[in-house]
Order: structure tokens, then C-alpha cells, then sequence
């Protein structure tokens, strides 16, 4: 369902911040069945003249429904509804011809009994025990009875890593409209085939849903259609089945293991501990979105092979060259040098829900770390023997990845030195500079590397460079919004980058203000010793007060907006598509109603 882009401003307390509006209007179920039945027949006609070859958009779905319900003189109240239909039937038969053991069914826990329901709740959601108080019993066991893994559990996070690790190739998900309202996008970007049934309210006790329809659904089966939708998940399996343990070592070997007694553990080695710790180090979290990017870059050039939607039921990896591959790792080990070193310099506590490697092993041996990886990179990015690589495309990688390292460095270099001096001025223009640097050059050598290896550039070059630099800058300012929003993905503190007084765009958009009262209250924080809480909470006062967060989140709009511009004057389809994906994807945030008003949350780590 869409979300207007306009973000009107809304005062609370005297502060300004961005709010979206209410969508609520349009997410009316239709209160009886046989007005649902009749827009899903409806629905269903409508589609019949869609392109399944081609990913859903939201902006099209949502003109569809509207149109579907003018035409049928329903009020635009159900559009929420309608556009889920139409999706249902967009995805219908590549949903049936799923075989039931690579299916999901994702159930809500609003549908359980409230009162007095034994079952508990682990990290996976409700642990149903089948009593028979609830629908939930019913719809779990003949769903496992045909093989379905099934989850009764709210949000999108787990599901979407679920599929993206492997498990499952479809999605049979009931849930409110609210829910699914915030789950379209993730949907969408993913390209899964997903089936949806809306509960008939948004309560969150005791709800109820049309259960035939929902058990008619379950059943479907059929042959694969002729027609597959183009998706970007088998590239997103293979990029994070990459760098997982077994896999890693088959493109570049843990020589220093090989050489130890079988089953020694290589942490009592002085020698192998460092390639342990980094390979480690290695495995862990992300969304792998860099190498994604050079996978997806390079099968845009040369047909779309592994994206056209047919691969699903084939084993990773994929037919990719080796060397791709690697380089892609490549990319990614070069970010990972890049966190262990920046999590030293600015002293972060966590990363990826642990204690960061220079709390974990001191400072030393993460520094050494770090430099093995950004060694380890580039052993990545050599041939193997007897591999026909062009030379001079190999050239040309290398001398992108330099550049984007020695930008990495000179704006990481420039935070550093911004801090550690006694004039704390910035302006936003500075700090967008920095952004540029910092950021940009790494989805610029993702995007390049891709392309390169698939033939020359010629006159894409500019535009990769253009694209990528509004996009990098975007995507900084979205972590800036985010530190404040609380970010319980990566670092686990909110407000960590306040606490350490670093030069962000929405610190340089508060100093521009020229106010002396405010410049004065700021101070205390900048010359803090970056652990006083109670100081960063007047800080994000401060900022709420100046507006700093709508700002802000306009600054991401318009280069949002220079980037798609790029996108779409590209004249490859291909690749004119990924950009756009890579848009909604890596730019896909909406602040919370709860930015720059509620107290700042310190999130617990993870064990």
C-alpha cells in the first residue's frame, strides 16, 4: 500500500518533526463477505492484462486498485484491500507452483485467544500447542501436514532473512492491513512470490479472518507458469551464501588452518589466531548488500540470466564467473577492514549485536585485524590460474578500489580531524562533503566493478559515479536520522554517533541555525566526553526544536530524487531497473512518529 511522500510538518511540545501522514482512509476492510468476495473477482479480472515478467510497483498497484474501485463506484476506503487482491493474483500462479515444503505460512498472534492461551513466545514468535482455542491450531497443522514451515509471529526482519538464507521460495502471510502496509515494500524488493490474506480489523486481540479463504489458499498447487517474475533474490541468496563458513574457503583457502594439526583449535596458534579472528569477523551480519550490488551489475551487462526469475529452483551458486564472485567478496571484505577500524577510531561499543573487536581482543590485534582483511581483499581480486581475465579490466577494478579507498580514508580522516580540533564549526555543505566521501565511494566501486568485468564502460562511468554519489550522501543522512530513531541492527546504542560528538549533517544543520543560545547549550555535548546521556537528550531537543530532522529528511528526499533522475536516463533496461531497485531498496527508511520526541532507548546487546 503506499505511503504519500509528503511529510507534512507536525509541532508537538513545540518541536518540529516529520510525521507521515495517515493512511488509515485507505485501509478499510469491506464488512461484508460479499463485497470482499466481489473486489477480489474483480481483482482477479483486472490482472489478467498485467506483465508478470516484470516486478510490481507500489505507485502501480495502488493507481490500479483506485481505478478498479471508480469503476465499480466502491469508495477508495478499501484501496489498501483492493491492492493486496491485485497482488494476490499478480503472484497467484507462480505462488501455487511452489512446492509446499518451500513455503511459509505466516501467521499473526493477534488471532489467538488472549485470555488464557498457554503458549509461549521464543525468539521465533508464538509457540503454538495446537490446543484447539483458535483458529491457529487449524491453519498450522494442515499446513505442516503438506509441508509448509510455519510462523506465527509479527514483522517482516526475520521473515525476509529466512528467505534470503534459503529456506523458503514463497509466502502465505495473514495479517492486518496496518501490517501489511509496512511489509509491501520488503515484499516488493525481494520478489518473492507472496500471497496475502487481510484480517477483518487492525485490533490486535482476537481479530478474525475469512478462514476459507485462508485454508483454500493453503492448498493451492499447480505446474510452474510460463511466465516467471523477474527477481533479485537468487542474487541476494548467493551473495550471502558467499561468505558463509565452507564457502569462503573455496575462493580464497585459510592457509594458516591447513597447516595446523586436524581439530586444533586455531586461537591457541599465535600465528593462524589472526586469519581466525578476521574470518570470523568475516561471517558476520550484514545484509551483503555490496556484493549484491557487483553480482547484480555484472548479470544486468550480460542477459539478466540470474535474475529473470527462473533460477529459484536451482542450486546456488549460480553461473556466475569465479572471478566475479570474488570480487564482489572483494568488496566486501574491504567494508568489513573498514568497520573494524572505524569501530576503533570512534570507540563503538557493538557491532552486529557483539562487542566490537577491539573491546573483544584490544586495540592492537583489531587494528592487525583489519589490515589482514584489507590484505586478504586483495588477494580476492587476483585470477586464479588458468582464469581468462581480461588484464586491463582487472586493472580497472583495482584502480576503482584504490580510489574508493583513499576517499574512504581522506573522510573518515576529516571526521577524525574535525574532532579532535578545538573550533567546532561545520557547515551543512562541509559535512555533505564528507558524506561523499565516506560513503559514496564504496557503492560507486560495488556498482563499477560489476560493470567492468562484464565488458567496457564507455559513457556509463559518469553516470555510475553521479548516481552513486547522490545515493551515498542519502544513505549517510539516513543513518544519521536512524542513530536517533534507535538502531537496534548494527551498533545497538542509540544516539552513539551524539555521544561521540562526530561531524553529522544534523549537528552542521543545528550550527547553521547562528543561534547563541542554542550554540551555547550545544558545547557542553561537543567537548563531553561522549557517554553523558542526559546531554544528548537536550541535544536531540535541541535538534527537534531547529527543525534539524525535517531538514534533514528533505535532504534525503532530493538526492533520492538526483539519483533516480540518473537512473532513468540510463539507456540499458537492465541496468535502468537495478538502479531504481537499489533506490527503494538502500534508501527505503521513513522516520519513526517517535524521532526527536521520545527518550532515547539504550538497546541491550545480543548474546
Amino acid at each position: 500500500m503506499a505511503v504519500p511522500e509528503s511529510r507534512p510538518e507536525r509541532l508537538e511540545n513545540g518541536k518540529q518533526t516529520p510525521r507521515r501522514p495517515s493512511t488509515a482512509h485507505l485501509k478499510v476492510v469491506p464488512p461484508s463477505r460479499e463485497l470482499r468476495d466481489r473486489i477480489r473477482a474483480l481483482a482477479a479480472e483486472t490482472a489478467r492484462s498485467f506483465d508478470r515478467s516484470k516486478p510490481l510497483s507500489r505507485e502501480f498497484l495502488q493507481g490500479q486498485a483506485e481505478k478498479l474501485l471508480d469503476e465499480a463506484g466502491l469508495p477508495r476506503s478499501y484501496t489498501g484491500f483492493a491492492m493486496v487482491c491485485l497482488s494476490n493474483e499478480f503472484w497467484r500462479d507462480q505462488f501455487m507452483s511452489v512446492d509446499f515444503s518451500r513455503r511459509m505460512l505466516l501467521l499473526p498472534h493477534c488471532l489467538k485467544h488472549a485470555e488464557g492461551c498457554p503458549a509461549d513466545y521464543d525468539e521465533f514468535g508464538l509457540q503454538c500447542l495446537e490446543c484447539g482455542a483458535c483458529v491457529i491450531a487449524d491453519f498450522k497443522r494442515r499446513a505442516e501436514e503438506l509441508g509448509y514451515k510455519v510462523l506465527v509471529a509479527e514483522g517482516t526482519p526475520i521473515v525476509l532473512k529466512i528467505i534470503v538464507s534459503g529456506y523458503v521460495d514463497a509466502i502465505l502471510g495473514v495479517a492486518c492491513l496496518d501490517v501489511l502496509e509496512k511489509a509491501f515494500n520488503k515484499v516488493l524488493q525481494v520478489g518473492v512470490p507472496a500471497i496475502a490474506v487481510p484480517l477483518l480489523s487492525n485490533k490486535c486481540k482476537e481479530t478474525s479472518v475469512d478462514e476459507d479463504w485462508v485454508a483454500e489458499v493453503i492448498e493451492w498447487r499447480t505446474e510452474p507458469p510460463p511466465v516467471r517474475t523477474r527477481s533479485y533474490l537468487p542474487l541476494m541468496r548467493l551473495a550471502k551464501q558467499l561468505f558463509e563458513p565452507g564457502t569462503v574457503e573455496q575462493f580464497v583457502p585459510r592457509t594458516r588452518l591447513a597447516q595446523l594439526p586436524e581439530g586444533a583449535d586455531p586461537m591457541t596458534d599465535p600465528v593462524a589466531a589472526t586469519e581466525a579472528i578476521a574470518f570470523d569477523f568475516l561471517a558476520r551480519g550484514g545484509r551483503r548488500f555490496r556484493p549484491f550490488i557487483t553480482l547484480a551489475s555484472y548479470d544486468a551487462m550480460t542477459g539478466g540470466a540470474a535474475s529473470d526469475g527462473a533460477v529459484l529452483d536451482e542450486e546456488l551458486p549460480l553461473r556466475l564467473p569465479r572471478f566475479v564472485c570474488r570480487a564482489a567478496m572483494a568488496i566486501e571484505v574491504f567494508h568489513k577492514a573498514s568497520l573494524v577500524h572505524d569501530d576503533i577510531e570512534d570507540d563503538d561499543l557493538y557491532r552486529y549485536g557483539r562487542e566490537t573487536l577491539h573491546r573483544t581482543h584490544g586495540l592492537p590485534v583489531a587494528l592487525n585485524v583489519g589490515d589482514y582483511l584489507i590484505g586478504l581483499g586483495y588477494r580476492l581480486l587476483k585470477p586464479d590460474d588458468g582464469e581468462q581475465v581480461p588484464a586491463d579490466a582487472v586493472a580497472d577494478v583495482l584502480r576503482c578500489m584504490a580510489d574508493a579507498h583513499l576517499k574512504l580514508a581522506e573522510g573518515q580522516g576529516a571526521e577524525l580531524i574535525w574532532r579532535e580540533s578545538t573550533d567546532k564549526r561545520l557547515t551543512p555543505l562541509e559535512a555533505l562533503r564528507i558524506y561523499a566521501l565516506k560513503t559514496a565511494p564504496a557503492f560507486e566501486a560495488a556498482l563499477y566493478t560489476g560493470l567492468r568485468l562484464a565488458g567496457p564502460v564507455g559513457d556509463l562511468a559518469q553516470k555510475v559515479t553521479a548516481y552513486t554519489r547522490h545515493v551515498g550522501i542519502a544513505f549517510q543522512i539516513i543513518n544519521d536520522l536512524k542513530d536517533w530513531d534507535g538502531d537496534d541492527h548494527n551498533k545497538l546504542l542509540a544516539g552513539q554517533d551524539a555521544l561521540s560528538a562526530r561531524p553529522t549533517l544534523l549537528l552542521a544543520l543545528a550550527l547553521d541555525a547562528d543561534d547563541r543560545r542554542l550554540r551555547a547549550a550545544l558545547e557542553p555535548t561537543l567537548q563531553g566526553d561522549g557517554r553523558d546521556l542526559a546531554a544528548v537528550q537536550r541535544l536531540r531537543g535541541l535538534f527537534a526544536e531547529l527543525g534539524v530532522f525535517e531538514k534533514a529528511y528533505r535532504l534525503v528526499k532530493k538526492y533520492r530524487e538526483r539519483a533516480r533522475e540518473v537512473a532513468e536516463s540510463v539507456d540499458v533496461e537492465p541496468l535502468r531497473d537495478l538502479l531504481v531497485f537499489l533506490l527503494d531498496t538502500v534508501l527505503d527508511y521513513t522516520p519513526s512518529d517517535q524521532l526527536g520526541t521520545s527518550p532515547l532507548p539504550v538497546i541491550q546487546p545480543t548474546t
